[in-house]
């Protein structure tokens, strides 16, 4: 079997190289798209470090191992910057969606493809499971029986596939192979790509929007170069571009960005408002709370004040769907939790 070069899509499309360095063993790193994606026989094949059904998304989550960023904060590090995992051809992927289809619970249309959604279905407390009675802050509309017990907690199982983990969307002809074949394999499954969106040039989502990838979840680390740079080690020109270029061709888009205390504050939040409410003003945007990770282990969380002053700027702005995530990190006491609740109200969070 003969492996192709695979060369640096980003520079050969007039971009910076990004921050892709992947350890492959004995401390020897190769680039992300070389050490953790392959073409052989005809078809592409990427390092998986797992699939399942994850909560609180509620859908079938690819994680791949590899990644064009180096981000200080990564939750995934242990198989984004480390060759960990094994190797599927995206036949193999299909099928494991395949599989998944034949447990769906939830259908949702296509605008509802989106990790946004989820919360606004099922809390994943399974206290009617458990208990045979709802949580008060049930939002009371998934029957008790499409209720599963997934590898991270309870909830209902939707119909989308998502590609998450590490991202290497700059080589969007894997994304773009492996969404054709789900999309003919299985007749009702959404294809969702959380990316951090350094990939999501014109070229690679034209291609993407010809395969049939119906939404993103894109991850806007920071506004300011500078910020990005120290953060994620690379440019975020195609990032703040992404989110006009995903609507221009009809993509169902979420936006999300993590707070993180002397990084990522109220200013960076109200900066990337900006962009989206010049787009859309409903487009659905998720505020998530730092906790310690990685190389910022030292670093603190954010406090329960500076979580409600970010929401209140972003609703200033005039954003109309924003939610908090990652609620545990900052509303650790019944006080706490009490007064995020009346001030966000539940469906926010």
């Amino acid at each position: 079997m003969v492996n192709k070069t695979i060369f640096c899509e980003m520079i050969r499309q007039g971009y910076s190289k990004g921050a892709c360095e992947v350890i492959i063993k004995d401390s020897v790193k190769r680039p992300a798209c070389q050490a953790t994606l392959k073409y052989e026989n005809g078809q592409h094949h990427r390092v998986i470090k797992a699939m399942h059904l994850s909560r609180p998304e509620d859908y079938f989550s690819i994680y791949q191992s590899g990644c064009n960023h180096a981000c200080l904060k990564c939750h995934s590090w242990e198989f984004s910057k480390y060759f960990n995992g094994r190797w599927y051809s995206t036949d193999e992927i299909t099928e494991k969606c395949k599989e998944y289809e034949n447990s769906v619970t939830i259908i949702e249309p296509r605008e509802r493809a989106l990790m946004y959604y989820a919360t606004d279905l099922c809390k994943h407390c399974g206290s009617c499971v458990l208990f045979n009675r709802r949580s008060p802050l049930c939002p009371d509309k998934v029957p008790k029986h499409k209720i599963v017990l997934g590898p991270q907690g309870f909830g209902p199982a939707r119909n989308i596939i998502a590609f998450t983990g590490g991202d290497i969307a700059c080589q969007a002809k894997f994304y773009a192979e492996v969404t054709k074949k789900i999309k003919h394999r299985c007749k009702n499954l959404w294809v969702l790509l959380e990316t951090n969106g350094y990939g999501l040039t014109p070229k690679n989502l034209d291609l993407l929007q010809k395969a049939g990838l119906d939404s993103y979840w894109l991850d806007i680390k920071a506004y300011d170069p500078e910020i990005y740079n120290k953060l994620c080690g690379t440019s975020n020109k195609t990032v703040l571009n992404s989110p006009k270029e995903i609507l221009k061709r009809n993509f169902i888009l979420e936006i999300l960005t993590v707070y993180i205390p002397n990084f990522v504050e109220t200013d960076q939040f109200e900066k990337i408002a900006k962009i989206i409410i010049e787009l859309d003003d409903k487009i659905p945007f998720h505020i998530l709370a730092f906790f310690p990770q990685y190389k910022l282990k030292t670093y603190r969380a954010p406090n329960l004040n500076e979580i409600l002053e970010t929401y209140k700027s972003i609703k200033d702005i005039g954003l109309k769907n924003v939610r908090i995530g990652n609620i545990g990190v900052f509303a650790k006491t019944e006080e706490e939790m009490k007064k995020l609740i009346k001030t966000v109200g539940p469906e926010a969070i």
